[in-house]
């Protein structure tokens, strides 16, 4: 397993304390070797959480982009909801509360 981003070890940690234990590194699709950061598969719910995006990382350079819309696409017609974040925005919790949010409604 890859080692942890900052934002990746945060959203880790906001996960233990909420007592939520999502798959890390879990292959979504049947062909493809894409994988999701963090999945909660029962509920086909995804957190992807994107790095580099005021750097000029991969993520925002046109091939990769490219391919991140085939992966979320091809995610979306096998039933999965996704949701994106920025490290800012896991850092200041959006990523836990909106996970949060989507598990109760959920259930």
């Amino acid at each position: 397993m890859k080692e942890l981003s900052k934002a990746e070890e945060a959203f880790a940690l906001h996960c233990r304390v909420e007592e939520l234990n999502p798959e890390r590194e879990f292959r979504f699709h049947p062909v493809r070797k894409w994988r999701f950061d963090f999945a909660f598969p029962i509920e086909k719910l995804a957190v992807e959480i994107e790095g580099g995006i005021w750097s000029g990382g991969a993520h925002n350079r046109g091939q990769h982009f490219q391919s991140d819309a085939e992966k979320y696409n091809a995610a979306i017609k096998l039933g999965w909801r996704v949701l994106r974040y920025s490290t800012e925005m896991v850092l200041r919790a959006d990523a836990i509360n909106d996970v949060l949010e989507v598990l109760k409604g959920s259930k």
